[in-house]
């Protein structure tokens, strides 16, 4: 999609169903303790995104102003060449880039065709102080995430 598109877009602009954007959404375990008016509001600011088998999401060392939420499909991270880690639908990514302007740290490549949840920075923002559930769920799994290094430190 053209940068210069505005952030906040219809999806059936794109040719998605609202329908079909809602029930990827709700298929999203960080989603699963909003309300239908908490995931019209999130639709309602997020880009849907389809990604290209083997198509880079994010670039390690790059700047980053964007929160994705893995719809569909599967990705790897990899850190200085390595793979580290699978990624499955539900899975997110990208949000320490909105706290902190350091570089991403990690690449994420599409394994397969895949479709991503993208909020840019000021909606994601937006999202936090307007949605709880996914503010409490972003945490959960932030903490759970320094919870598995210190195991593996």
């Amino acid at each position: 999609l053209d940068s210069a598109l505005p952030r906040r877009i219809s999806v059936t602009g794109f040719g998605y169903d609202h329908a079909i954007f809602m029930s990827y959404l709700a298929a999203v375990p960080m989603l699963h303790a909003c309300n239908d008016a908490e995931r019209q509001e999130i639709a309602e600011r997020a880009e849907p995104r389809q990604i290209a088998d083997g198509a880079a999401i994010v670039t390690e060392g790059e700047t980053g102003d964007e929160f994705f939420v893995l719809a569909s499909g599967h990705a790897a991270v990899s850190r200085g060449g390595q793979e580290v880690a699978q990624l499955d639908p539900g899975a997110f990514f990208g949000e320490l880039a909105l706290f902190d302007a350091a570089p991403r740290n990690a690449t994420i490549t599409a394994r397969g065709p895949a479709t991503v949840v993208v909020l840019h920075r000021d909606e994601f923002r937006e999202l936090l102080g307007d949605v709880p559930s996914l503010r409490d769920s972003l945490l959960q799994g932030m903490a759970r995430r320094l919870h598995d290094l210190d195991g593996t430190a």
